[in-house]
């Protein structure tokens, strides 16, 4: 089957060393699956917390269909569907010091809404300064290759 990237958290990918990633389910209402697949998600701000041994996300943006009767709230929490394991094994590593769970996309899988969560690190400054000077000297070296 394909799989079709919904939403992603592109400030995770900037601003957080990822660790370790995993796919998880999500518990949804049918109003919000609709929306999801119409790409209706917002990712930002969104992040993963545990609740009596289970996993949350908060602060996921989906959007309300007008025509949808019962709707619970744009950005309320949702479960993560994980085995019991995974789920031991992600909260035991996120309290760690300086480690914490957020999600970096929202996609489909085999006609599934999944999203992919990451154990992350938050990148000091001077990193983001020593990467981008490495990405322009990468730069710099493939053009003078070029102009041989």
């Amino acid at each position: 089957m394909e799989e079709k990237i919904i939403a992603q958290n592109k400030r995770v990918l900037r601003n957080f060393e990822i660790l370790d990633t995993v796919e998880a389910g999500l518990q949804l209402e049918g109003y919000e699956a609709k929306a999801a697949r119409e790409g209706k998600v917002n990712l930002n701000g969104s992040y993963v917390k545990e609740k009596n041994g289970e996993l949350f996300i908060y602060n996921m943006f989906i959007a309300a269909n007008p025509s949808a009767h019962n709707v619970k709230g744009e950005r309320r929490r949702r479960k993560l569907l994980l085995h019991k394991y995974e789920i031991i094994r992600w909260i035991t590593r996120a309290k760690e010091k300086g480690l914490t769970i957020l999600p970096v996309d929202v996609h489909t899988s085999n006609n599934r809404i999944k999203v992919t969560i990451a154990l992350v690190r938050a990148k000091k400054m001077f990193g983001n300064k020593k990467k981008i000077e490495e990405k322009r000297i990468k730069e710099e070296m493939h053009k003078a290759r070029r102009l041989r």
